[in-house]
């Protein structure tokens, strides 16, 4: 049974569905022990990274991930659920993060007016590029169209965790794989058949 945590911020019942749709059991939930029994785990959000980690711990979840990431569950992390897993962000002000993984979460550079060829926020489909084929990835082309909808952006201390990356002003972390962790800037579960595998490769990940 794949938990979803809920903290009050994110996309829930459009992650479960995606999970339904592709055969995977999934459950929206902040008890504790449910998310301590489920096979694989998933962080969603949406929102501002102060205000989702202020959740996170306002509903006493920390523990919940700590345990399930050091016990090896299979850990998906998406957009700003992805964003939390790393040491701080600058969205408004500085925040830490839960600090699984070394890095920052950085604004994406304002485009420059006189060449305007994109707007903040990155929002609709873009194209990840695969570097480090993670399981969840299986059956993934690179260079793929994925949905994103972001400001902000992870920086890893460790490039060698970087699965793809896509190109937007800056190339930057698309999403990354360390161990049992893997976690998406951009949406699984708006990325029609693309993310439909992805979130298929995940819940027969072991």
């Amino acid at each position: 049974m794949i938990a979803i945590i809920d903290y009050g911020m994110g996309n829930l019942r459009s992650v479960q569905k995606g999970f339904e749709r592709v055969g995977h059991e999934a459950v929206v939930t902040r008890d504790t022990a449910v998310i301590d029994r489920a096979s694989h785990v998933v962080l969603p959000g949406v929102g501002a990274f102060g205000d989702c980690m202020a959740n996170v711990t306002r509903f006493g979840l920390v523990g919940s991930i700590e345990r399930a990431i050091q016990a090896g569950k299979p850990f998906l992390g998406i957009c700003v659920g992805f964003q939390l897993l790393f040491d701080e962000s600058e969205e408004f002000g500085c925040h830490k993060g839960l600090g699984f993984l070394p890095g920052k979460v950085k604004a994406i550079p304002l485009p420059d007016r006189r060449a305007v060829s994109y707007k903040i926020p990155h929002m609709g489909w873009n194209s990840i590029h695969i570097d480090k084929p993670a399981p969840p990835l299986q059956d993934i082309d690179s260079e793929s169209y994925v949905y994103f909808v972001h400001s902000y952006y992870v920086e890893p201390d460790d490039p060698g965790v970087v699965s793809s990356k896509t190109d937007y002003g800056v190339s930057f972390a698309s999403s990354v794989w360390k161990d049992n962790i893997f976690a998406t800037q951009f949406h699984p579960e708006k990325s029609q058949g693309v993310g439909l595998q992805m979130l298929k490769n995940f819940g027969a990940w072991q």
